[in-house]
């Protein structure tokens, strides 16, 4: 386990440090992979995705189609930043260059990133929908069969009425097209995520090393975010999630302005980003010391972790992936504790979210999701409140052809602090 030493590193059972990663000269930064404020994907991968949308849209006998939702309108255009917070629409017709259509004032950001679109700004005068709809004019779509984005937390219930009274399309649910393509990460997507694993423990082991008894909140999630943004991360779409086991089941609620004590265990989940690609992990650390029953209860969320990797196969069904993770708990004496699911695919994500949308496409027991190679997820080991002790694990694991490679490196522990 993890334990202190006198120089207040953390040391696991067998004595090896926590392995560090120092943040690499910037030139270095730059050789492996483009600044922040560009297009992280080659001319070549976007156009790929632009034909593949087109092809899928054509068998739908479509002649066009609107896509709102921020992860999707970065995947098929590239553009990475914060203006997501106002509507994007990204107009793909079949055939001529595909339209974005946002506010006048994206311009600079969008011109400088975005080179397989158009960009067409309008006033805060007026929405998206009404230069939208003259957008869809201009380029003969009239009357035309139009694809749309239903489900999406990009596309609000008004703009979305507001975009189908103005413009005369023949209209048709194209939600979830583009959120499947991003399943299977492409060879420049994973290396995103590889480069994401590397500043998540980087700003776990600043965590982990921070918390003690008597360690402010604040001050441990300061050292995780500096760490964070030292090894080069960028900002994720979840900040991370540090808080006292007596705050566990606020799920989405992170550090307070409190002291942790002596005998609490604290909760650290969160995930380092890449030009929008996140690989998350999550520990729990004890103070002080940690009970038998927790010990053991940690011996069995690592080998339900290890079943779920072993699990993790192409053509394997998500609900046999659960299945693995179930089994060892059931072998455990825990037939009476179920989870929702044992994971969930991850990727790229926007704020407030690294899941890729306001959705999760999880490992659960009734899904028939089956399993390919360059998926990646979010695979969570998690007996907390079973009677018998408690303990939590989770990290991300992407599936290659080698078999499924787990990417974040920071020891599951049991961790003691």
């Amino acid at each position: 386990m993890w334990r202190a030493n006198s120089c207040h590193r953390l040391t696991w059972r067998l004595g090896n440090r926590l392995p560090k990663r120092p943040c690499p000269p910037a030139s270095r930064q730059q050789a492996r992979g483009r600044p922040m404020d560009r297009n992280p994907f080659s001319e070549a991968e976007i156009a790929g995705r632009l034909a593949k949308i087109r092809t899928a849209l054509a068998e739908r006998e479509l002649d066009a189609a609107v896509f709102a939702s921020p992860e999707n309108v970065f995947y098929l255009t590239g553009l990475d930043h914060w203006g997501y917070f106002a509507p994007h629409l990204l107009i793909v017709p079949l055939q001529e260059r595909p339209v974005l259509v946002t506010r006048s004032m994206e311009k600079v950001t969008i011109e400088k990133q975005v080179k397989a679109a158009e960009f067409r700004g309008h006033s805060d005068s007026e929405t998206a929908a009404d230069l939208a709809a003259r957008v869809f004019a201009e380029l003969g779509l009239s009357g035309k069969r139009i694809g749309l984005e239903y489900w999406t937390a990009g596309l609000s219930h008004g703009l979305a009425m507001a975009l189908q009274m103005q413009a005369d399309a023949k209209w048709s649910d194209v939600s979830g097209l583009v959120d499947k393509m991003r399943w299977v990460k492409s060879a420049e997507e994973q290396a995103l995520m590889r480069r994401a694993a590397k500043v998540t423990d980087a700003a776990a082991g600043a965590a982990i090393a921070a918390i003690s008894d008597g360690a402010s909140e604040q001050e441990v999630a300061a050292q995780c975010v500096a760490a964070m943004i030292r090894a080069g991360g960028h900002a994720p779409g979840f900040g991370p999630f540090i808080r006292p086991a007596a705050r566990l089941g606020e799920e989405h609620t992170t550090w307070g302005d409190g002291i942790y004590r002596k005998g609490e265990p604290v909760f650290v989940e969160l995930s380092g980003c890449i030009s929008r690609y996140h690989a998350p992990l999550g520990r729990l650390v004890r103070i002080g010391h940690i009970s038998d029953e927790d010990a053991a209860m940690a011996e069995v969320t690592a080998k339900a972790f290890n079943a779920v990797v072993e699990a993790l196969r192409p053509g394997a069904k998500a609900r046999d992936v659960y299945a693995a993770w179930q089994a060892v708990a059931d072998a455990a004496g825990l037939s009476h504790y179920r989870r929702h699911h044992c994971g969930y695919l991850v990727g790229a994500g926007q704020p407030p979210s690294w899941t890729g949308g306001n959705s999760v496409t999880g490992l659960r027991h009734d899904s028939d999701l089956e399993i390919e190679t360059g998926m990646s997820f979010h695979i969570l080991s998690w007996l907390m409140g079973t009677g018998r002790g408690d303990d939590f694990v989770s990290n991300t694991v992407l599936l290659t052809d080698a078999g499924a490679e787990v990417l974040t490196r920071t020891p599951a522990g049991p961790i003691v602090r």
